[in-house]
């Protein structure tokens, strides 16, 4: 059984928790107010993740040992930034996810990162050599995870990394949690994912759906 620790207990936590939930998988929530890490782990017993064949969840502060093989940050980019840096050395040999698209929330009007990179090799930077950072889930909506589908439809999860083991661990974990995993290569890729993942979001005044709508591949 894959245990996951996710940092931050924000609405991507929700989401992300509850498909893992759904798989079967044991998670830990870690968030700076441990509280809220607590709630929702109590949330997530009752919600739409929890059944038979269903997962256990804790709660704690951020500071607390990690004890997932598979660390998810699911927070802001320069939250993220701010935990790898702190925790570098907990964080050796496990698979961190980054999940992050680092817009410039004042304008809205562009990425943060220098051109020719991304969050998740900015990370990757921090994290030094061996580090073992996969991109994923920056495209989906936490209300669509939630709901596991959009329209009746599978979410479709593009994954990027360079170590080969990490990204079949992290598109294991979409499939056994119902969502399709699309191998998107390695992590320089994560560049144009993270472009991806904002054209998504500044469409949605434009659509209307309320972060309800899903990229997806069809062939």
């Amino acid at each position: 059984m894959t245990t996951v620790t996710i940092i931050g207990a924000g609405n991507m936590a929700r989401g992300i928790g509850t498909r893992l939930l759904s798989s079967g998988c044991e998670v830990q929530i870690l968030a700076p107010t441990g509280q809220h890490a607590v709630d929702l782990a109590g949330d997530l017993t009752s919600g739409p993740g929890a059944g038979p064949g269903a997962g256990g969840v804790s709660g704690g502060e951020v500071t607390d040992p990690l004890t997932g093989d598979v660390v998810i940050l699911a927070t802001p980019f320069d939250g993220a930034l701010e935990f790898v840096a702190g925790r570098a050395g907990d964080l050796a040999g496990k698979v961190v996810v980054d999940i992050t698209n680092p817009v410039d929330w004042g304008s809205f009007d562009r990425l943060v990162t220098p051109a020719d990179s991304s969050a998740a090799e900015e990370i990757a930077g921090r994290l030094g050599a061996g580090a073992r950072v996969v991109k994923a889930f920056n495209t989906t909506f936490a209300g669509t995870l939630v709901a596991g589908e959009v329209a009746g439809q599978p979410l479709d999860v593009f994954v990027a990394a360079d170590d080969e083991d990490a990204k079949r661990q992290v598109c294991g974990l979409v499939e056994g949690a119902g969502m399709r995993p699309l191998d998107a290569g390695p992590l320089r890729r994560a560049c144009q994912l993270e472009h991806l993942g904002f054209l998504h979001m500044a469409l949605q005044d434009r659509l209307g759906t309320g972060y309800a709508s899903g990229l997806k591949v069809l062939a």
